[in-house]
């Protein structure tokens, strides 16, 4: 058996304060868990902060809670951004346990009458309206309150004349959804508008796809402004502010890129430039954490089976269930474990990453070469900050939850 260094044979970078927390669990025997690097979440914010400072204060920087709601991502993000947007009743009181002053914008389908009034009691700056029975049904609780929501209809637009949004990763516009409106059932709505005393018309939201690069969101952006424009004109409405919602592509088979800021602060200072009479709001989340989480488990056996290898990990796609709902392999980094580790070793070979699931869909990433693995050897999978463990079908065999350490503070 071969003593090897603590440095990983890796596909993804890993942090030394990543590292260090992870050596650390494994000592204490707490894997599998979640460790997240709000150090290196507060740099890769203040990156974005100064790539969109060139579009000036009338560009508003949202972040999605639904990407990852852990308490000590969200205390960081909420220290860089304009105000967080929740699509639930549960991100609404979570959020104001935690953070009891950040703006918040309320968006999702299907919201409850329950959730309608605790947004109205807890304050909610915006409500993203869904359909004309939503817009009713808030006037009828705001009234009753006497209070006055301030509303952006979502609307799902074609995506003709949007910039297009080929290669997206996912769709929720241009086509039939239960997302928004679509223009002509917008119409309706602002007829309706003009009855109701307690709501106020403030602008559009319109998220029509996920997974673009920098040309394509601002692309998409200037045509969702121009639409909201038209739409505001033809109806006599006063337009306040445009959500051009997210989008921002992440790509896992390059964990080492990530997207171009830079280049889409640029675009988008022009975008912003040519609509100076509303305050354009963007409203990633995949984008701005998934890069800060990592989710470290240890090999729990090594064989071979028709001629492949498979290394079966404590835990599994019910902690990460990313790579099953997307279709890709996790990028990951193997850390030796020197004289913990045991038979068998295998080297220079692929090698397929499972968990302790009985269904062959609990696969973690598929056919990776490897310098060398053996049983006990810890494996970290990078780009686990986002869509992870909050969308994971957790309670499946019942295995426990990882634990969640926080490093790089």
């Amino acid at each position: 058996m071969s003593t090897t260094s603590r440095s990983p044979s890796a596909t993804v970078p890993v942090s030394e304060a990543v590292l260090d927390a992870v050596h650390s669990a494994a000592a204490a025997g707490t894997l599998p868990a979640y460790v997240y690097d709000v150090g290196h979440l507060a740099g890769h914010l203040s990156r974005i902060r100064a790539a969109l400072a060139p579009a000036g204060p009338k560009l508003s920087l949202l972040h999605a809670v639904k990407a990852n709601p852990d308490a000590g991502l969200l205390e960081v993000v909420a220290r860089h951004v304009d105000g967080l947007e929740v699509a639930s009743g549960g991100e609404l009181a979570h959020v104001r346990g935690l953070l009891p002053d950040v703006p918040l914008a309320f968006g999702g389908p299907g919201k409850t009458d329950e959730e309608l009034v605790a947004a109205l009691e807890a304050g909610v700056d915006r409500f993203h309206v869904e359909s004309p029975r939503e817009l009713h049904r808030l006037q009828r609780f705001a009234r009753e309150r006497g209070v006055v929501a301030s509303v952006l209809l979502r609307c799902n637009l074609p995506l003709d004349g949007t910039g297009g949004a080929a290669g997206a990763a996912l769709m929720m516009g241009g086509t039939p959804s239960p997302f928004g409106m679509d223009p002509g059932t917008a119409d309706d709505a602002v007829v309706s508008l003009r009855r109701l005393d307690a709501v106020r018309f403030v602008g559009i939201h319109a998220h029509l796809a996920s997974g673009l690069g920098p040309a394509q969101c601002a692309e998409m952006a200037e045509s969702i402004l121009r639409w909201a424009r038209d739409f505001a004109d033809r109806h006599g409405l006063p337009l306040e502010e445009v959500n051009v919602g997210g989008g921002m592509s992440v790509d896992y088979g390059c964990p080492g890129e990530t997207f171009d800021w830079d280049d889409y602060g640029r675009r988008m200072a022009a975008v912003v430039a040519r609509h100076a009479h509303v305050r354009v709001r963007i409203e990633p989340g995949r984008a701005v954490s998934a890069y800060s989480g990592w989710y470290a488990t240890r090999v729990l056996d090594l064989k071979r089976s028709h001629g492949s290898w498979f290394a079966v990990c404590a835990g599994g796609t019910h902690h990460l269930r990313t790579p099953a709902a997307k279709g890709h392999s996790q990028p990951l980094a193997v850390v030796p474990l020197g004289a913990a580790r045991e038979e068998p070793e295998v080297v220079g070979v692929p090698v397929t990453f499972v968990g302790q699931l009985c269904t062959p869909k609990d696969v973690l990433a598929r056919e990776v070469p490897v310098e060398s693995l053996a049983v006990g050897d810890l494996v970290v999978f990078g780009m686990a900050g986002a869509y992870a463990y909050n969308i994971s079908h957790r309670d499946f065999l019942m295995h426990p939850a990882p634990h969640v350490i926080h490093a790089g503070g």
